[in-house]
């Protein structure tokens, strides 16, 4: 089970049942809301997402988007979209986000010209297809830490 939390250490999550869709964003509003030229995300079902210290603030950042965040420490930690049964949590506030890497680049139409990554992922100018093979449910790496 994926485990992580922010990085002050205030609000920790348990990420249960199985992840899936692990990308790279490169939309602006991911880009504004962590600034970082590009975030990794990896979706579990809301139902599986558990906060086992502290409680994220949320804010809606778009209309029907709600993402989540530690106030203390600004760590973002989740995306949501109203009447998708998923959510987003960011890749790098996993203990082991090398556990679950990503598996293409969304939004790549709206990547910075000056990012140039060599990864060999697949690039989706918009979301990824739902029939992409990353989209469905797989089974963790095992983490370094098991």
């Amino acid at each position: 089970m994926p485990i992580g939390g922010c990085f002050c250490g205030q609000v920790r999550y348990d990420a249960g049942g199985t992840p899936f869709n692990m990308t790279l964003c490169h939309c602006a509003d991911c880009r504004r809301a962590t600034g970082a030229p590009m975030v990794a995300w990896f979706t579990v079902r809301p139902a599986a997402l558990r906060f086992t210290a502290g409680a994220p603030k949320r804010f809606a950042s778009s209309t029907g988007v709600t993402r989540s965040f530690c106030a203390a420490c600004g760590t973002t930690l989740t995306f949501q979209h109203d009447g998708i049964d998923e959510v987003d949590v960011t890749t790098c506030s996993l203990d082991d986000p090398l556990g679950l890497p990503p598996a293409d680049h969304c939004q790549d139409a709206g990547r910075l010209d000056w990012v140039q990554l060599a990864d060999g992922l697949p690039r989706y100018a918009g979301w990824a297809p739902a029939d992409a093979t990353h989209r469905v449910p797989r089974p963790l790496r095992p983490s370094s830490t098991d």
